[in-house]
């Protein structure tokens, strides 16, 4: 099977693309292997403040593991516990990106394509994308780090209705259902997103980080310590707070240095 990640930068926003011509963009174990290298080095970089993941072409998102390739990859216990370490620390590595993400949805983001959305900080789709985890069909779980995000996003009551009809359902219910932030039409996908991301590149992008951060953190019904409530304020002792909120009096556009 062949397929690549591709990964590429212009100005502070960075886009990966999961390319597998004529599979539906399918993730073949390589390929989940390259998409975690791509999001490990993309947090490296403090120069980008988004990052936006999208299928190659028009035809899908992405469709999720070759289910072709099982037979070779995940056959037993042993190979899939294998298979799943690739699959759950690419996953992380998107979790992980201290910058946004934004998944660009276009035609079907189902099974692994939806947990990679699911990981991601935002989602817009096309008005013919297609979503949903049949995997009911295939005698095969869900497992508890790739379910965590779809209970995160859609909540317990419509993970197990999507896990337990295994439906394949279109742009509109997953737009009620809260999987996708916003639904555009078709042509308009691109563009949307990436005016997304400009609006996000254009904010402060310690700001940006800190909100992760937060959000995150709100997740786990643990007490917030007092070293965590400080965080609130440390945005009070960066440069720019002073240049933002310096720029709102002067009635200027902000240009955050990040520091």
């Amino acid at each position: 099977m062949s397929g690549k990640i591709h990964a590429r930068t212009e100005g502070m926003i960075a886009t990966v693309t999961i390319e597998n011509h004529g599979r539906l963009n399918a993730l073949s174990l390589d390929m989940w292997k390259e998409l975690r290298a791509a999001f490990e080095k993309l947090s490296a970089d403090d120069s980008i403040r988004c990052v936006v993941i999208r299928g190659a072409g028009e035809e899908a998102f992405a469709a999720g593991a070759d289910i072709a390739a099982f037979e070779k990859e995940r056959f037993d216990i042993p190979s899939a516990k294998q298979y799943g370490v690739s699959v759950h620390t690419a996953l992380d590595a998107i979790e992980r990106c201290p910058h946004p993400v934004i998944a660009m949805i276009k035609g079907p983001c189902v099974g692994g394509g939806l947990e990679i959305a699911a990981r991601c900080d935002m989602r817009i789709g096309g008005e013919s994308a297609r979503f949903g985890i049949p995997v009911n069909r295939l005698g095969a779980v869900v497992a508890y780090q790739e379910m965590r995000p779809l209970v995160a996003v859609a909540g317990p009551a419509t993970a197990l209705e999507i896990l337990l009809e295994g439906r394949v359902f279109g742009a509109e219910e997953a737009e009620k259902k809260g999987i996708v932030n916003r639904i555009v039409p078709d042509a308009d996908v691109e563009k949307e997103s990436y005016a997304t991301a400009g609006r996000i590149a254009d904010g402060a992008p310690l700001v940006a980080r800190w909100h992760k951060k937060f959000v995150r953190r709100l997740l786990d019904p643990k007490p917030l310590s007092e070293a965590e409530l400080e965080d609130n304020y440390a945005c009070f002792a960066t440069e720019d707070y002073q240049t933002g909120f310096r720029s709102f009096l002067d009635k200027k556009k902000p240009v955050f240095k990040g520091r």
